[in-house]
């Protein structure tokens, strides 16, 4: 990097969530100037930035004139304006991951066709441009249908059983899916950096909140054969390098009950599925990202212990300013870290924080998440 790191490198965030203020908790380390762009103007990220802006990051202009002046852009979510990206590509400013990336992650039909054509393993599909494709497609009943673009944390996503549901199936250009007959679905977090160096987040095994299709649950390291992990790993590796993707790209994956492993989806970023690296790891995700955008060496990926993620999510039924009901009794337990995002308002299944667990007896890891989910509660 023609910058260095002593408060003269600019580095624009598009995204003011809590992935955007767990990248600065790193990036003040490095001593970085950073600038973030968020619709919302209470965002995570406020209180911990250099400079922040309030504005769109749909609207080709605000993201140009965001940009513009610093030295490089990176992202905590995918629903950015990619023109704009490109833009300020052509003029210099450094974009990571690159504006091309981002544009194919967008769209879930590009992902699709995308692993298609690099024979990359994942599940029968077929495209439909509208809900009254639902009722002619060749994936039998039930499938699951995705809209192709602007779909997020479970949102745009629904499980057909039959044709009496296709009324309630998306009216939208989607991708209809076989159904996987899954074991487990596990995640790989791979970093790549410019000189085309990369490195695999152990593999991590994931439980979902079935309401809201969310990850509510994680156990890193995984405890499955090493024939398996290496495999997903590899998988995750040849995505990034075939991609040439340059920071953290988040590989999700079925692995089914006869032993083989599809890719599910992509997130060119930080993800859910890698908190647990910030304890749990010799690097963290966020830490690693930055290495690899300002192509730096990697660094260890290896597992410090036993390592269980669970995600803080608004209590149904519950809606206001936000109370941590159980806060205390967590702190009490030994190898518990609490991360809350600084988000004032609750809602239902609304990610309000994280807990990390960690221990060298797996077991004992598992059970104390146990308890922490029981303890703490995110009411209004």
């Amino acid at each position: 990097m023609a910058k260095n790191f002593y408060g003269d490198l600019r580095l624009g965030i598009l995204g003011g969530g809590q992935l955007g203020r767990m990248l600065i908790q790193e990036a003040i380390n490095l001593n970085v100037n950073v600038h973030v762009l968020d619709p919302d103007p209470n965002a995570p990220c406020k209180r911990l930035c250099n400079q922040f802006e309030v504005g769109s990051l749909a609207d080709f202009d605000t993201v140009y004139q965001f940009g513009k002046d610093l030295d490089m852009i990176t992202i905590e979510i995918e629903k950015v304006n990619v023109d704009a990206l490109e833009k300020l590509e052509d003029e210099g400013v450094a974009v990571y991951p690159q504006s091309r990336v981002i544009r194919l992650i967008q769209d879930k039909g590009l992902q699709k066709q995308f692993f298609k054509q690099n024979n990359i393993p994942t599940s029968a599909f077929q495209f439909i441009s509208n809900r009254q494709g639902l009722s002619t497609c060749s994936i039998p009943f039930p499938f699951i249908q995705k809209m192709r673009k602007d779909g997020y944390d479970g949102k745009g996503v629904k499980r057909i059983n039959n044709e009496s549901e296709i009324s309630n199936g998306f009216d939208e250009p989607s991708i209809v899916e076989e159904l996987v007959d899954f074991e487990k679905e596990i995640a790989v977090i791979v970093a790549r950096n410019d000189r085309g160096n990369s490195a695999c987040f152990p593999m991590v095994e994931m439980e979902f909140n079935q309401q809201a299709n969310l990850v509510e649950f994680l156990i890193s390291p995984s405890n499955y054969s090493q024939e398996i992990q290496k495999k997903a790993e590899d998988i995750a590796t040849k995505i990034a390098n075939d991609l040439q993707i340059v920071g953290v790209l988040a590989v999700e994956m079925f692995l089914t009950k006869t032993g083989d492993i599809l890719v599910n989806e992509l997130a060119p970023r930080p993800h859910n599925s890698g908190h647990q690296t910030i304890e749990g790891n010799y690097t963290s995700q966020f830490g690693q990202h930055l290495r690899a955008i300002f192509n730096l060496p990697l660094g260890n990926v290896k597992s410090r212990a036993n390592a269980i993620m669970v995600n803080l999510l608004g209590e149904q039924n519950n809606e206001g300013l936000a109370k941590y009901e159980g806060l205390e009794d967590v702190l009490r337990l030994d190898g518990v870290y609490v991360h809350l995002y600084g988000k004032k308002y609750t809602k239902p299944f609304r990610k309000m924080g994280h807990v990390c667990i960690i221990h060298q007896d797996r077991e004992i890891a598992i059970e104390t998440a146990r308890k922490v989910q029981q303890l703490i509660k995110v009411i209004a």
